[in-house]
């Protein structure tokens, strides 16, 4: 277990205490073209799994009235920032019911 510790120390970064129910802004690195740019993905933190470098988190939003989610590798070289908008309060650690409430009110 020493080994993979140490070997993970070289790839942790920074970042924030994201719990499910924020809202968050991640600053995501976008290859177009053999172009780099920061792309910003906007929505709320749906659910968060795994520990060390194999951590992830699921965020979704609605873009024109359709819902997206994106799952993210919190130590990946493409999320650049992770921004927290505004703190949510959940009782629950996976909000997958938010998927229900939106996929209801759009019909």
């Amino acid at each position: 277990m020493n080994l993979i510790e140490e070997i993970e120390k070289e790839f942790k970064k920074e970042i924030p205490a994201v719990k499910p129910g924020d809202e968050v802004a991640l600053h995501l690195k976008v290859v177009e073209a053999g172009k780099e740019r920061v792309q910003i993905f906007k929505g709320t933190v749906i659910a968060m799994r795994g520990s060390g470098t194999g951590a992830t988190m699921t965020v979704r939003k609605v873009s024109y009235g359709e819902g997206v989610e994106r799952i993210v590798p919190l130590y990946s070289p493409i999320l650049k920032k992770i921004e927290i908008l505004k703190s949510g309060k959940s009782r629950r650690a996976k909000l997958y019911h938010l998927r229900d409430g939106e996929l209801r009110s759009a019909h």
